[in-house]
């Protein structure tokens, strides 16, 4: 068979920009992470940080909350799950955002939020009189209060993943069995589980390698008890800069990593020789009609909803319109002072507003920009070098923030070589861990929508004689742009509320939303962190509902939530 002429291949010059870029965002940083650790891991390295006295308890921590909160994670995932995706609810699409919104709220909010919730010092209860009596302990400043948080943080995971299983499961499975008389609990254990199982287990192993890379929620609730993690135990490393920190730091970050692809390892492992292959139809949506426990069913989901998003935030906004923490919330003492400190008279939260904004904003644009490119590479082109890209955009998503910041400051904490460009301690280094961490979050819609595609239309232009640039122009982009623009509002989304990559990353005048956050509550100032918390859910829920609102015009898949 005769080459294909020069116009019906992808431009040389995609192939090399992607490439390199991949190279230098997803595969660099790691090297560099692995070359300092290999360095420090000489007997003397490795027989100091196992002899470090921080370092087990941190280790059992991680484990210890990591576990626990999957545990949590998988109940509530699977329950919302099976609830909203199999069974006759009403306003289920309005439930499964209420659950979802927890996981895109920034961890440290959460914390916020369920510590003003709980504890003597909380406004809510003060205001309704069920505060418990001053002096009593703060039960979320312990290794229950993080794995109760981590759950409830990671648990959308959890449903995000067994939900997709669930959506595939095939409707012809489930008539013969009622067929045969199987009973709804029947079904539901001998068929539907079985199915979905892979999609659980995914779950249960996306949100343990969460937990391990959680950084907001166990600094804000495990520093004060002095209960450390692994992340949290880096972060007081690099705050308190000695000799050898970087090589300490590489150590313990690749230990994250290395507990981290464990996890995902266990996951392979738990589903080999578990490949169901299914015919027929899919979509076993609303296969279980509830009858009379449809109400009490709802009932105890709604509740569920309000225990782990509206009443939290109902505490964060009580605590933001009190005077000062710890001061009864009535008609009276209501103040708008610390939203009007914040958002006027701050300069730090000015600067960290213009900072997150112009961070994720470019964030979304150029990984919107790059979507599109390695998108049609990667679909476009067959063979190892196409697997091999496609991984290695996957792998800073898969690790935690933790150790992509680990691995772009030690990247980056010289200036760069014959450049004499000095990186760290601008928001350079920041927007490029970003582009790092969520590519694979910007890439999956626009690759989803080019498989999609008939490849018909693309030939018909080729054979016209059309170039790259005009088939990508006229025909492509017009198809995959909403696709493209939705990856980009999610980039937006999570870039706009992050602190476990910057919180390494930023410097005096490079702080973002999450690290502002993060200092005025270990500052002691609760009332003004409640304050900008409020105002960043109500950032996050606006983003969601016009995403989800524009989801119906977009390819299957592009919003994760959605059917």
């Amino acid at each position: 068979m005769s080459a294909l002429p020069r116009a019906r291949q992808e431009p040389r010059w995609l192939t090399l920009a992607v490439t390199g870029t991949i190279l230098f965002l997803c595969a660099l940083p790691l090297l560099r992470l692995a070359i300092t650790g290999a360095r420090s891991a000489g007997f003397e390295g490795i027989a100091g940080l196992l002899a470090d006295p921080q370092l087990w308890p941190a280790f059992r921590n991680s484990l210890t909350t990591s576990l626990l909160g999957m545990i949590l994670s998988v109940v509530l995932g699977m329950v919302f799950a099976l609830a909203l995706t199999l069974t006759d609810l009403r306003r289920r699409s309005a439930l499964g955002i209420l659950f979802i919104l927890p996981m895109m709220i920034p961890p440290q909010v959460t914390a916020l939020a369920w510590i003003g919730m709980t504890g003597p010092s909380s406004a809510l209860l003060k205001a309704v009189g069920l505060a418990p009596s001053l002096g009593s302990p703060q039960p979320l400043y312990s290794i229950g209060g993080i794995a109760l948080l981590m759950g409830v943080q990671h648990a959308p995971l959890v449903y995000l993943t067994l939900r997709a299983s669930l959506l595939s499961l095939p409707r012809d499975a489930i008539e013969a069995a009622r067929l045969a008389g199987a009973g709804r609990w029947r079904t539901l254990a001998d068929i539907v589980l079985p199915l979905a199982l892979p999609g659980l287990v995914a779950g249960a192993s996306i949100a343990f390698v969460s937990g391990i890379g959680n950084f907001g929620i166990a600094a804000i609730l495990g520093i004060p008890a002095g209960e450390l993690t692994l992340p949290t135990l880096i972060y007081s490393r690099l705050t308190a800069f000695g000799a050898g920190t970087f090589g300490d730091i590489a150590l313990l970050a690749a230990l994250i990593a290395i507990i981290a692809f464990a996890g995902l390892f266990i996951q392979e492992r738990a589903l080999a020789g578990r490949d169901y292959r299914v015919l027929g139809h899919s979509g076993a949506a609303a296969s279980f009609m509830l009858g009379r426990w449809r109400g009490p069913v709802e009932a105890m989901l709604w509740l569920v909803i309000g225990v782990i998003l509206l009443a939290p935030f109902a505490a964060l906004l009580a605590g933001a319109l009190a005077p000062a923490y710890g001061v009864r919330l009535t008609p009276d003492t209501a103040t708008l002072d610390a939203f009007r400190e914040v958002l006027f008279r701050q300069s730090a939260t000015r600067t960290a507003f213009s900072n997150s904004f112009l961070l994720a904003g470019a964030a979304a644009l150029i990984l919107g920009v790059m979507s599109l490119m390695t998108a049609y590479l990667l679909t476009r082109r067959r063979g190892r070098l196409a697997r091999v890209l496609s991984a290695l955009t996957d792998v800073p998503y898969a690790l935690p923030g933790i150790v992509i910041s680990v691995a772009f400051l030690l990247l980056f904490a010289a200036p760069v070589p014959f450049l004499g460009i000095r990186l760290y301690g601008t928001l350079s280094i920041i927007l490029l861990a970003y582009l790092s961490s969520f590519l694979a979050v910007a890439l999956k819609p626009v690759d989803s929508a080019f498989r999609q595609l008939d490849p018909v239309l693309e030939e018909a232009a080729r054979m016209a004689g059309a170039g790259f640039s005009r088939r990508m122009r006229d025909i492509l982009l017009p198809l995959v742009a909403p696709s493209a623009l939705a990856g980009a509002v999610l980039v937006f989304l999570f870039a706009c509320n992050e602190l476990t990559v910057s919180a390494l990353l930023w410097s005096a005048g490079t702080q973002t939303i999450g690290v502002v956050i993060y200092n005025l509550d270990d500052s002691g100032s609760f009332n003004l962190a409640a304050a900008l918390s409020v105002i960043v859910v109500l950032i996050v829920a606006l983003l969601m509902l016009l995403l989800h609102l524009g989801g119906r015009y977009l390819p299957r898949g592009t919003v994760p939530w959605q059917s």
